[in-house]
């Protein structure tokens, strides 16, 4: 059966109209949603999060979480659909299409556990159904998206040792693009993505920046073009996850950062301001391996 789609404008798009999306005043100082400059988006609005639009890759640019960790709750996925936009053209966005009869995960770049809280179950369940959006969607070999537990959860350990205001948390995720990315249905292959965590520390806004390297899962992908290599990425084999420069982020995505790489709490960022890109990234293999100018442990 063909699926429906819906166009914008539709009552289903109006089902989404009343959506705030993401907060620029979150944590109590203003931290505005990146831009990327020179290219053609489109900003949609969820609940608790908002997702900038790349309409040449129909994948997202960059989607921007607040986290409240006093208010998470704990609902299940069940019965919980990925739908497209309807505030968005079909050729507009990425749906099932890709997904089809083969091993690729729809990745969440909003993770949906970060995504449910509220003052009522009702806002977290419109969170939790608001996440399964295709365009909060990447598409990521099966065994990068559920084997990742440090990726997954560098939110909730930041989120338990470094947050200040309330246990809030600002997070930014979302793919880089390259030029060794495979193409596959017609739809640009993301090898790299990024995640940007911005709380107050001290009092004082403070970010961190993570890399992580899907490249030696898409090589085995059946009907895939082999990829090639990730220049200068250390030969570390697979779910390859570091610590880097903000700095780096924005160079390699373009985004607009410089707020953030201001704050950067990674040590090196200040030590070695012109080291060039991707010279400075540290390996995680744990949270323990976190390289940050303060204490997580209060200590």
């Amino acid at each position: 059966m063909d699926e429906l789609l819906l166009v914008p404008g539709s009552a289903a798009a109006r089902d989404l109209s009343n959506r705030s999306g993401y907060d620029v005043a979150f944590l109590g100082v203003q931290v505005p949603m990146p831009i990327l400059a020179d290219t053609k988006t489109i900003l949609l609005p969820y609940t608790h999060f908002s997702v900038l639009m790349r309409l040449d890759k129909r994948l997202a640019a960059v989607t921007a979480l607040g986290i409240d960790g006093e208010k998470l709750m704990d609902l299940d996925r069940s019965g919980i659909q990925w739908q497209l936009d309807p505030r968005l053209a079909e050729d507009q966005q990425t749906g099932e299409q890709l997904y089809a009869r083969n091993d690729l995960d729809r990745g969440h770049l909003v993770r949906r556990a970060s995504a449910v809280w509220g003052d009522t179950r009702q806002e977290a369940a419109r969170a939790n159904e608001d996440t399964f959006h295709y365009t909060n969607a990447v598409p990521q070999a099966a065994k990068f998206n559920q084997s990742l537990d440090l990726w997954l959860g560098l939110e909730s350990y930041l989120l338990e040792h470094a947050a200040d205001h309330g246990r809030r948390l600002i997070v930014f995720t979302g793919p880089i693009f390259g030029d060794n990315d495979p193409v596959y249905r017609g739809v640009e292959i993301p090898l790299l993505f990024f995640k940007v965590a911005a709380f107050l520390q001290d009092g004082e806004l403070a970010a961190t920046g993570y890399i992580v390297d899907q490249t030696p899962q898409l090589a085995d992908l059946p009907d895939m073009p082999h990829p090639g290599a990730v220049d200068e990425a250390p030969p570390l084999g697979p779910f390859r996850t570091f610590q880097v420069p903000v700095r780096d982020i924005a160079a390699v995505t373009g985004l607009d950062l410089d707020q953030l790489v201001a704050v950067d709490r990674m040590p090196i960022a200040a030590e070695l301001p012109t080291a060039r890109v991707k010279s400075t990234w540290r390996t995680l293999v744990s949270p323990e391996d976190l390289d940050l100018d303060f204490d997580l442990n209060g200590d």
